[in-house]
């Protein structure tokens, strides 16, 4: 049965009025394509329509013939050629078509020379490749190229991927030591982790009368702090109560201290060491030093954040409450978390800073400290460990004792340590260790921030430190100036003797 209106007159689809955007009225058109690419010209005016001319007339040329109606778009400069009778990829009007490569059977007529072959193409004599397949290269001829494919230029080689250290006016270059990458502490991960099975092995420590302190030290121990978080979640998942509030009432002293600093994560730990340093009678500005210089930009940036919601107050206004002068400033700047963290060396930059430096401090009357701070706190580790290098080969004075020179105080402690932890951090960390440990009691809580902060982050660099700047192992020390149950979980943490 028919429908009353179809099909329309004149063929499907209708034409639009006042155009013909289908390039024919009605529909076959009467000079059908091989396969209707006409079509794609019709498009053309929704997007830009010299490149999709352009496009419908390549395609079509492509497989030979095209329908696109001369000069339906206005020609620009640059613009795609106009199409040659019957299309691209049609002969020449008075050869026959040619289906099995070119040229054709038959050409050239008798007494004419070989055509010329194509850039990387066969030479006379030689298979042609069939379609589709990647170009050959023939001996004796240039490197294949695709047709339509520029030659690659000759470019001379690039520089090297990391080129040293540029040169040094004078005698030797500074020696800067290599930074250690990557995970160079004694805890890791351990393998096989089930949080709700060491989550009952606690619980059976803590049950009772009487506490299983070595089932706490081999299981706490040996675990990562990611994994020591989701033990605390298991916990009170399985038990309904707080595995920190278990801990707390269990355990005691430097040995309770030790373990609670490992529960809390490093960001958490540092806001409440720097907390605990700042309030009461007198700073421990050693604590804030250690803390501001060695962390990360990321690290500081978090403990900013973690310091606020914990303390309701910023960490800037906690350091302007408890300390003034330079040594606040120093200790505001480094609170940023701004440091650049490039690792390229500008040496004109460094000679700058150098020379700048010389002038703040030896080379006049009194010191202008607000330069070394600008220096020592913005620029990154990389430029710095260049400026100290430099800074001893033009002064002939190594920047520590120019320092100590010109300094006193809580400033010249902090600047000095800003110094040693851009030079070595490892061998900062093995003084602070030593300097712990020597000579009449122990400051525990310097040793406990450092042993637990440092565990999973280079904590064998402190060690191998440590045995070379005082020529015994960081575990003998600890071993003669601890006890009990808290010698034990430092020894953990140390993770072997050297």
């Amino acid at each position: 049965m028919s429908y009353p209106g179809y099909p329309p007159a004149g063929g499907y689809p209708p034409a639009a009025p006042g155009s013909s955007p289908w390039g024919g009225a009605a529909y076959p058109p009467s000079n059908p394509p091989p396969i209707g690419l006409e079509n794609v010209a019709g498009y053309a005016n929704q997007f830009n329509p010299n490149y999709m001319a352009g496009m419908a007339s390549n395609l079509a040329g492509t497989f030979g013939g095209t329908n696109v109606p001369q000069g339906i778009y206005p020609s620009t400069p640059g613009s795609y050629p106009p199409v040659p009778p019957g299309g691209f990829g049609q002969p020449p009007s008075g050869q026959q078509p040619s289906y099995g490569g070119y040229p054709p059977a038959g050409y050239p007529p008798s007494g004419m020379s070989a055509y010329p072959g194509y850039p990387g193409g066969p030479a006379s004599g030689q298979p042609t490749p069939s379609p589709g397949q990647q170009p050959v290269n023939y001996p004796g001829q240039p490197p294949a190229t695709y047709p339509g494919q520029q030659p690659m230029p000759n470019y001379p080689p690039g520089p090297a991927v990391s080129p040293s250290m540029p040169s040094y006016p004078g005698t030797t270059g500074p020696t800067v030591s290599p930074v250690t990458h990557g995970n160079r502490g004694t805890i890791t991960d351990a393998p096989g982790f089930d949080p709700l099975k060491d989550a009952e092995v606690l619980r059976k420590a803590m049950k009772g009368f009487g506490t299983d302190e070595q089932a706490i030290i081999d299981c706490l121990g040996s675990r990562s702090n990611k994994q020591r978080q989701q033990i605390i979640l298991s916990f009170k998942t399985a038990y309904g109560k707080d595995l920190i509030k278990d801990l707390k009432s269990e355990l005691s002293g430097n040995f309770e201290r030790t373990i609670l600093a490992m529960m809390k994560t490093p960001v958490m730990f540092d806001a409440y060491e720097i907390k605990e340093a700042i309030k009461g009678v007198g700073t421990d500005e050693n604590c804030l030093i250690e803390i501001l210089a060695s962390r990360s930009n990321e690290h500081i940036q978090e403990l900013n954040r973690v310091y606020k919601a914990e303390f309701k107050k910023t960490l800037e206004e906690a350091i302007k409450s408890d300390t003034s002068g330079h040594f606040q400033r120093l200790l505001i700047s480094l609170a940023q978390g701004n440091r650049d963290e490039s690792t390229n060396v500008d040496m004109s930059l460094v000679q700058k800073d150098v020379q700048e430096l010389y002038a703040a401090g030896e080379n006049r009357l009194g010191t202008d400290e607000s330069k070394f701070n600008a220096i020592l706190c913005a620029r990154s580790r990389a430029h710095l460990r260049a400026v100290f290098s430099e800074y001893q080969r033009m002064c002939n004075r190594d920047i520590e004792k120019s320092i100590c020179r010109e300094m006193s105080g809580d400033l010249e402690k902090g600047m000095l340590a800003v110094v040693k932890c851009l030079k070595n951090t490892p061998a900062f960390f093995a003084e602070r260790l030593q300097k712990a440990m020597k000579g009449a009691g122990t400051k525990d809580r310097t040793l406990i921030r450092i042993m637990v902060s440092r565990s999973e982050v280079d904590l064998l660099d402190i060690r191998a430190e440590y045995k070379r700047m005082y020529g015994k192992s960081l575990y003998t020390d600890i071993t003669g100036d601890t006890s009990g149950d808290y010698r034990k979980i430092l020894l953990k943490l140390c993770g072997g003797n050297d």
